[in-house]
């Protein structure tokens, strides 16, 4: 897992979210679900660097990578 993709139990409820701010992966892919620009997330939010968006969709699909066994 990338460093930049923390859990705290004690911030947003255990979600994981980006370098312990209080910005949570999901927001992120709520946010290019919106079809915001990745540059428009940077300047939206000043904090976050170029590295942090990529770690955030690729926890994203990690998350979902599952085998399904069909019948």
């Amino acid at each position: 897992m990338s460093s930049r993709i923390t859990h705290n139990p004690q911030q947003c409820g255990g979600r994981p979210c980006i370098r312990g701010m209080q910005i949570r992966v999901q927001d992120i892919l709520e946010i290019y679900a919106a079809g915001q620009s990745s540059q428009q997330n940077l300047v939206d939010f000043p904090d976050l660097e170029a590295e942090d968006l990529q770690a955030a969709l690729a926890h994203a699909a990690r998350q979902i990578d599952y085998h399904v066994l069909v019948g």
